[in-house]
């Protein structure tokens, strides 16, 4: 019997993922005092930077580069006690931080001067298409799709894009494009409505695109690109800094851009507001992000950790990870990180606790007893509402701790206000009685 015609073997295109670490967070401060952005710990067991990483391996993608600058031994740690790969697949998740050379003794001034800075690593790896991305983003994508849409348009460089309402844009990029979904129009954090205006999607467009709903809508960039290898090299002959304000602008009189667009969950958690409510959302009945889908699972660190022990405890909406101790506690709407410990009495609502990096023995705790400290956790009968416990900290008895009353940034010994929550620092101690 004869052979059919020969089918075509088409290759998958070859991705190399790039994602920015971040400046100092100085948004995020003070949970980024002592750690960088994207280690900064979510959903009480994992941290920002598994997100990308996850959604990369989710998709086929395992190169894997991550850039940073700032605080970056925690993140080193973490990265390298959860993502290994065998000799086999040529997979990696490798972290470039920002090096002084012969030639260069300045740190990364922005991220397109981050990708440029370390071209002499990107350039030694076989890869067509450049994926760039955030460190510090909440969302589920299948990168494939952004890829197959980048190589069916004959695109140069495509971003990802999400459909906004008027009161988003002036904090984003917001895109204007054409029918064919090629960008003609960038504008940085639009203010002016005149400006807004002209940016608005066509309603007609909307179906076109897939986009659902028929209210007054913008394409916002999320600030993920895919950029063909040798366009990306071309671009990034100059000395300009950003890719977002500088070098996008530029190409898109220039070259083919593109809008992906993207409808789902997506939150930027660059300050502690958007940080503290996109955590408290996943203590919800139907949070608008799922942990729980294992058709894209978000990796992590394997630990290895007890399961939880409740000697006695009233839980309503709430997240308990692994290793955690509650004896007659009362929580609603919080989330609990690893190896947290609450004792008796206690009452906590709509917060956050980061946990600990270690169980506490006899002897620390005895000796910090000498010196007045309280043992790591939070102690008994305390009263917590709208803060955030960073972890190792140590919370005594009969502490009260609300944000009531408090505007503005605030700065104390013991603790700190931001965007109205109390944060609690990394090993901070509160002594028992204290009411902030």
């Amino acid at each position: 019997m004869p052979n059919g015609p020969a089918v075509p073997i088409t290759k998958p295109p070859k991705v190399l993922a790039i994602i920015m670490g971040g400046g100092q967070g100085t948004r995020l401060f003070p949970l980024t005092k002592e750690r960088a952005k994207p280690a900064v710990p979510l959903a009480g067991k994992y941290r920002l930077v598994d997100i990308p990483i996850s959604n990369c391996l989710n998709s086929g993608v395992n190169k894997i580069y991550l850039l940073t600058q700032f605080n970056s031994a925690s993140l080193h740690r973490h990265v390298s006690q959860s993502y290994k790969f065998d000799h086999f697949s040529g997979g990696f998740v490798e972290l470039l931080a920002a090096e002084q050379t012969f030639t260069d003794t300045t740190w990364y001034q922005g991220t397109a001067d981050a990708v440029r800075k370390n071209l002499m690593h990107f350039r030694n790896q076989d890869f067509d298409y450049a994926l760039i991305l955030s460190g510090d983003q909440l969302y589920r994508m299948d990168f494939a799709k952004i890829v197959s849409q980048h190589v069916a348009t004959g695109a140069e460089l495509t971003i990802a894009t999400i459909p906004v309402p008027r009161s988003d844009t002036p904090a984003l990029g917001i895109m204007q494009i054409d029918e064919q979904r090629r960008i003609t129009r960038f504008v940085e954090k639009p203010k002016d409505p005149a400006v807004q205006d002209s940016l608005k999607l066509e309603k007609d467009w909307l179906p076109k695109l897939g986009i659902e709903g028929d209210g007054e809508l913008f394409l916002a960039s999320m600030g993920i690109y895919v950029f063909t290898r040798d366009v990306m090299l071309k671009l990034l002959e100059n000395d300009l800094t950003d890719f977002g304000k500088h070098i996008i602008p530029g190409a898109i009189n220039t070259h083919k851009v593109y809008s992906y667009v993207f409808q789902g969950y997506w939150e930027d958690i660059g300050t502690i507001r958007s940080f503290f409510n996109a955590n408290i959302d996943l203590t919800a009945e139907l949070p608008r992000f799922n942990f729980f889908d294992m058709t894209a699972p978000i990796f992590t660190r394997p630990r290895f950790l007890p399961a939880t022990k409740i000697n006695g405890a009233e839980v309503s909406h709430s997240i308990i990870s692994d290793g955690c101790i509650l004896n007659y506690a009362t929580l609603s709407h919080t989330l609990v990180g690893i190896r947290s410990t609450v004792d008796a009495g206690t009452r906590i609502h709509r917060s956050i606790l980061l946990g600990s990096d270690y169980y506490e023995s006899m002897e620390s705790i005895q000796q910090n007893a000498a010196k007045g400290n309280p043992p790591i956790g939070i102690g008994k009968n305390c009263r917590i509402e709208n803060a955030i416990i960073d972890k190792n900290a140590r919370i005594g008895d009969n502490v009260v701790i609300t944000a009531e009353g408090k505007t503005g940034d605030i700065d104390h010994p013991l603790y700190y206000v931001r965007d109205g929550i109390v944060i609690i620092p990394k090993n901070g101690v509160v002594p028992s009685g204290t009411v902030i």
